[in-house]
C-alpha cells in the first residue's frame, strides 16, 4: 500500500517541484522585465537631459517659472552655438530698425536660418501717384556679408501705407506698384518680399466693399504671380516668394478679417501666411497675450475642421508664438508696460486628424 501511494506522492513533489520552478521562472522573469524597463527609462532620461544640454541656449536660461524680472535680464543671452541647426524647416527672422543689435546677430547665427526679412520699405502714395520709399535703409555691405556667411534668403518687409482708392482703384496704379516692389527685388538682388497690407486696408475700411475687398484680393495674387515669374539669384530653378503678414480673425467672422475665403482665394500665390496670434489683450480689456484655446479658434476658423483641408491648406500658415508679455497697471488708467516683444512663428505642418506644429521657428524681431 505504502509503494501504491508512493508513486502519486513523488508526482505531486513532481508537480510542486515543477510549479515551483514555474514560479520561480516566472517571477525571475518579471523582474528581468521591470529591471529591463527601469534601465530603458533611466538611459532615455540620461539620453534626454544629455540631448537638452546640448540644444538649451546654455546651462541656466531655461526655467518653467520665468517672471517679467527674469526675461528683462536674460533676453539679450544668445547661445554660443553659431553654426548647427536643430530644425530642417524654415526659419525667417524680421531685423528691425529699433534694435540695431538684429543685424550684427543675423550674420553671427545666418546659418541657423533660411530667411531674414529687415524691416525697410513704404509704398506710399505721393499726389496721384506711388512712391517706394526705404531704399536709403537697405545696407548693402551687410547684404554682401550676409550672402558670404550662409544660404538665407533676404525678403524685406513691405508696407503698403498708399491710399487704397490711389493703390486699387486704377489697374494702372495697381500695375505700377507691383513694378515697383518687382523692379527693387531684381536691382538689389533680393529674393521677394515680405508683405504688411491687410491690416491698413481694414483700418481704411474698404474690406467692407465687396469690389474693393475683391480687388485687393486680386492685387495680392497680381504680386505673388509677378514675383514667381523672376528667379531668385541666390537659389537655381527657385522664383522669388511672397510672404503675407495676416491678422487673426475673430470668433463670429466679420468683414474687415481675413478668413478661410479668402486663405483659399491666395494659396496659390503666396508662399507662407504670417498670422498674428498675439496681443489677445490690451489695456481696455487686460488678459492673457496669447491664450492657447483662442490659438485654436483661430486656426479652426482658418483652416476649418476637414482634414483634407487641414493637409493642404496648414503648411502655408506661420503660426505666432509670442516670448513677451505685458504687464498690467490697472490703477493708473488702465495703461500698461510691455516687458519684452519678441512673438515667435511656426510653420505648421498639415497631420491627419488635423494639424501640428512643425519644427520651422521665425523670430519678430531678432534681438
Amino acid at each position: 500500500m505504502a509503494k501504491k501511494r508512493s508513486a502519486p506522492s513523488g508526482g505531486r513533489r513532481e508537480n510542486r517541484a515543477e510549479s515551483s520552478s514555474r514560479r520561480l521562472n516566472s517571477a525571475s522573469g518579471r523582474r528581468k522585465l521591470v529591471a529591463f524597463f527601469i534601465v530603458s527609462s533611466i538611459i532615455a532620461i540620461v539620453t534626454y537631459r544629455y540631448r537638452f544640454r546640448q540644444s538649451s541656449p546654455s546651462q541656466g536660461l531655461v526655467t518653467t517659472h520665468a517672471n517679467c524680472q527674469h526675461i528683462l535680464a536674460e533676453n539679450s543671452k544668445v547661445s554660443g552655438n553659431s553654426s548647427q541647426r536643430h530644425y530642417t524647416y524654415p526659419v525667417l527672422g524680421y531685423i528691425t530698425p529699433w534694435n540695431s543689435r538684429g543685424y550684427e546677430l543675423a550674420k553671427r547665427f545666418n546659418s541657423k536660418f533660411t530667411h531674414l526679412s529687415p524691416i525697410w520699405y513704404d509704398l506710399k502714395s505721393q499726389q496721384t501717384s506711388l512712391v517706394l520709399e526705404g531704399r536709403h535703409n537697405a545696407d548693402r555691405g551687410w547684404i554682401s556679408e550676409l550672402k558670404k556667411a550662409g544660404e538665407a534668403l533676404i525678403l524685406p518687409r513691405v508696407v503698403l501705407e498708399a491710399s487704397p482708392a490711389v493703390l486699387l482703384g486704377k489697374e494702372k496704379q495697381r500695375n505700377k506698384a507691383i513694378n515697383l516692389i518687382v523692379t527693387e527685388c531684381k536691382e538689389m538682388g533680393y529674393d521677394g518680399i515680405v508683405l504688411e497690407s491687410w491690416s491698413r486696408w481694414a483700418a481704411y475700411g474698404i474690406l467692407h466693399d465687396p469690389s474693393m475687398r475683391n480687388l485687393a484680393l486680386q492685387f495680392v495674387k497680381q504680386l505673388g504671380d509677378a514675383l514667381h515669374s523672376i528667379s531668385s539669384e541666390k537659389i537655381s530653378g527657385q522664383q522669388l516668394q511672397l510672404v503675407y503678414v495676416i491678422g487673426p480673425p475673430s470668433e463670429k467672422l466679420q468683414e474687415h478679417d481675413f478668413g478661410p475665403k479668402d486663405l483659399e482665394t491666395l494659396s496659390e500665390a503666396v508662399d507662407g501666411f504670417s498670422l498674428m496670434t498675439y496681443d489677445f489683450s490690451n489695456p481696455h480689456n487686460p488678459g492673457p497675450n496669447a491664450p492657447l484655446k483662442w490659438i485654436q479658434i483661430v486656426l479652426q476658423l482658418l483652416l476649418g475642421t476637414s482634414g483634407n483641408r487641414a493637409q493642404s491648406l496648414a503648411p502655408k500658415i506661420l503660426l505666432g508664438i509670442n516670448f513677451y508679455g505685458n504687464d498690467f497697471s490697472l490703477s493708473r488708467g488702465n495703461s500698461f508696460v510691455s516687458c519684452l516683444r519678441n512673438p515667435l512663428h511656426v510653420w505648421l505642418e498639415g497631420n491627419e486628424g488635423g494639424w501640428v506644429p512643425g519644427q520651422s521657428l521665425l523670430l519678430h524681431p531678432l534681438n
